[in-house]
């Protein structure tokens, strides 16, 4: 027999009853029922239950063994009695009787509980993360990822895609976030940067001539962690496509993407195919996101025309100012003056003044509008909005005012809010749109200058004429994200690879010729010699992962996250250099 192991802890079932079997694992938990103890087996493939009584000769070390001490046993197994038999379990129907019990590991007292998924303080989680992931559903998660990861590569491979490996160690390019920086010790006071994609290698493939390539990409930057961000470094299913266009990258991807959802969605609807195209304007001006929600029904609209003119002064004047526009926000359901004012008290805690609403309430046997706009507008103008919106008795409509430019982010808080407050969201399923045609350039208001609004090498809709001719801020580009549920899951384009058109498209954002020769020397080079159209994306798999998993947090699917601080608890990162370690790299620390 197997120094350790004859089976894994989820593997024996009756077939194997009146067999001797040996197994090894850690001790999930020992409960003592009148004198027969009972140690539930956990490994990775599951647990089994192992039964000593006085008679057993295993019965003194199983009274010493204790949770998460690392054990062999062996024994005979058998058939659990009738009516105790548990059916969540694969071994649910057997138990071992233990006749030898080894201790291969001992453990200290836990500084965190790994039996049950309670909650602990995330300190203390990633500080023994190893800990952490030997709890139930965290190991389930990283299971998740694994087999995400694998079903991802088979389902690019059967659309003939090809893995490429693109360098760590790059040159540092401005792609939105600032660079992990790695200084040369051969090259005194020179740096690498860490990839924050491998979006220069993978055109540089293009240029190569590979046709299709893709990578499960890990990327690094520099920037603050949030929930659906982690600092540091994240991972990205990375694509690129010759002699393509946006059609053909969405063909291509669309069904890896809905593949991967229906796959591991454990029988929650998935959008069909195709998906929705939004412009990226009208989702903007419908949802207030350039990621949507889908599941929540509500659909913003500007009723500007309502207000004008009208007995409410303060919208009324707003409407005097070119460009301000009066949103609505449908709240089906929410006609109450309770909930109204609990709309306008979120707002105030949003650094809002309030949050404008009329409800359609029944009194006396009649319908009326109520709430103050209702009062200073009138009947009349109150009910072409409620026309105009679709909506009935009991329900009401929240409005912002102003400039949609600086609104919007607000207005599509409170499309959110409305829809989950409401329960008009329907969590279990996943939607899925397009958002294309984002603006190629915005302006940059602290730096007063036009800047890139995504991605810097996507081409302009109208190329190289659109570039000469039109306002920059009018520019569409073929860029395209995919958003599911509230998130951007992945993000492409087709690329500007025209050197001209790139040249143009720097320039118009402060970058001279000279500037793009330096900083994108590579592939500025490789379009002198026969650049092929081509486009791509890249989604993101920790954000895929945690969906899929129902995780609120990206480092619930994660194995070795940091903090939020940035700080890795478990290896102390990061840490000081020695001396010598400075000297060699010719730095300082100037602190």
């Amino acid at each position: 027999m197997h120094r350790y192991r004859s089976h894994t802890c989820g593997q024996l079932t009756a077939e194997d009853a009146g067999s001797v079997a040996r197994l090894s694992g850690w001790v999930h938990r020992v409960r003592d029922h009148g004198g027969v103890l009972f140690i539930d087996l956990r490994d990775h493939y599951g647990m089994t239950q192992v039964v000593a009584d006085p008679d057993s000769p295993a019965f003194k070390m199983a009274e010493k063994v204790r949770a998460e001490w690392v054990v062999r046993i062996d024994g005979k197994v058998r058939l659990r009695p009738a009516g105790t038999e548990n059916a969540e379990l694969s071994t649910g129907m057997i138990e071992m009787f233990a006749t030898e019990i080894e201790v291969l590991g001992e453990a200290k007292e836990l500084p965190m509980p790994v039996f049950g998924d309670i909650e602990y303080p995330e300190e203390i989680r990633l500080k023994y993360r190893f800990l952490d992931l030997r709890r139930e559903k965290l190991h389930q998660n990283i299971m998740t990822r694994v087999k995400v990861i694998e079903s991802m590569r088979r389902r690019m491979k059967e659309q003939g895609f090809n893995e490429f490996q693109t360098p760590i160690l790059t040159a540092s390019s401005p792609e939105g976030a600032r660079d992990f920086l790695v200084p040369s010790r051969i090259h005194p006071g020179t740096f690498y940067a860490l990839p924050q994609a491998p979006q220069q290698y993978k055109q540089l493939l293009m240029m190569a001539g590979f046709d299709r390539y893709f990578q499960i990409a890990p990327c690094f930057r520099d920037e603050d962690p949030r929930a659906d961000r982690l600092p540091g470094e994240f991972y990205q299913l990375d694509i690129e496509m010759s002699f393509v266009e946006q059609d053909d990258v969405f063909a291509a991807m669309e069904p890896v993407i809905r593949g991967v959802f229906e796959e591991f969605a454990n029988g929650k609807p998935v959008t069909p195919s195709p998906w929705p195209r939004i412009p990226y304007a009208d989702s903007m001006r419908k949802y207030g996101s350039d990621k949507p929600d889908l599941r929540n029904p509500i659909v913003m609209q500007n009723v500007s025309e309502h207000f004008r003119g009208s007995g409410f002064k303060v919208f009324a004047r707003m409407l005097e100012e070119p460009g301000n526009e009066v949103w609505a926000i449908p709240a089906p359901s929410g006609g109450s003056r309770a909930f109204c004012d609990r709309m306008n008290g979120w707002a105030q805690s949003e650094g809002q003044p309030g949050l404008g609403y009329i409800f359609w309430r029944e009194e006396n046997g009649t319908e009326e509008a109520a709430g103050p706009i209702a009062k200073n507008i009138g009947p009349e103008r109150a009910a072409a909005i409620r026309d105009q919106l679709g909506l009935k008795t009991g329900d009401a409509a929240f409005f912002v005012a102003g400039n949609p430019d600086k609104f919007v982010k607000f207005a599509g808080a409170a499309r959110t809010k409305v829809g989950v407050d409401l329960n008009l969201v329907d969590t279990e399923r996943y939607e899925f749109a397009w958002i294309v045609d984002f603006p190629m350039f915005e302006w940059n208001e602290d730096d007063k200058k036009v800047d890139f609004s995504h991605n810097p090498f996507s081409m302009p809709q109208g190329g190289l004429d659109a570039l000469m001719s039109q306002d920059p801020l009018t520019i569409k580009a073929f860029q395209y994200d995919v958003a599911c549920n509230g998130f951007e899951l992945a993000s492409g384009g087709i690329r500007n690879h025209k050197p001209e058109a790139m040249v143009k498209a720097f320039e118009i954002a402060g970058y001279g010729e000279e500037t793009v020769i330096e900083r994108f020397g590579g592939m500025y080079r490789a379009f002198q010699y026969g650049a092929p159209p081509h486009g791509g994306m890249a989604a993101g798999v920790d954000r895929i992962v945690m969906l899929l998993c129902g995780a609120q947090n990206l480092r619930e699917v994660a194995l070795f996250p940091m903090n939020q601080q940035a700080l890795d608890l478990l290896m102390g990162a990061p840490s000081p250099a020695t001396n010598k370690q400075l000297r060699e790299l010719s730095l300082k620390v100037n602190t």
